[in-house]
């Protein structure tokens, strides 16, 4: 029952890969994701948090530091991961992958950058729903984007969107700052 599963799963996983990487491409899309990509990298979510936690008082403030508290727990858990797993990107195991972006060095499994967006976007969406219309479709993309530029399988990135959900749902539910 688990091996025709994993195998369902692993074969749903590269039949998608393959269409978002090969079959949505586009100029626009060439253009745009791979900037949107740098949303979830470690140069943007703690200059921004930090930012913000430099310039803005009170409410702001305090989720800024638990979405930096979300940002290291789960990424913690993406390192220990990636080092169990030792998952091989697809670029090293497809054939025929549009490589977008520079080759990464460490594994693919889960998505260090969908779990950083997802553990900032969500932390910032539990307070406010403003926010969360607008960063919640933002951590989407960037998850898409990693699939997009062949670096990553949607697993990686579906599992890396749910590490950051719950290391959110885990520093919030802390009650650090109330």
């Amino acid at each position: 029952m688990v091996n025709r599963f994993v195998t369902w799963v692993a074969s749903h996983d590269k039949r998608i890969f393959l269409l978002i990487n090969q079959q949505l491409r586009c100029k626009i899309l060439d253009v745009i994701l791979p900037k949107i990509t740098h949303l979830g990298g470690a140069l943007i979510t703690i200059t921004s948090l930090l930012a913000i936690i430099a310039f803005t008082k009170d409410e702001i403030r305090f989720w800024s530091i638990e979405a930096i508290l979300s940002l290291s727990l789960s990424h913690v858990v993406v390192h220990v991961i990636k080092k169990i797993y030792r998952r091989i990107r697809p670029y090293n195991k497809l054939e025929f992958v549009n490589l977008s972006s520079n080759p990464l060095r460490d594994y693919s499994f889960p998505s260090g950058h969908t779990t950083a967006a997802f553990a900032v976007a969500v932390v910032f969406s539990m307070h406010s729903t403003v926010l969360a219309i607008i960063l919640l479709p933002l951590a989407v993309l960037v998850g898409i984007s990693r699939i997009y530029l062949g670096l990553h399988y949607p697993t990686d990135c579906i599992i890396g969107a749910l590490l950051g959900l719950v290391s959110s749902i885990v520093i919030v539910s802390m009650h650090l700052f109330r």
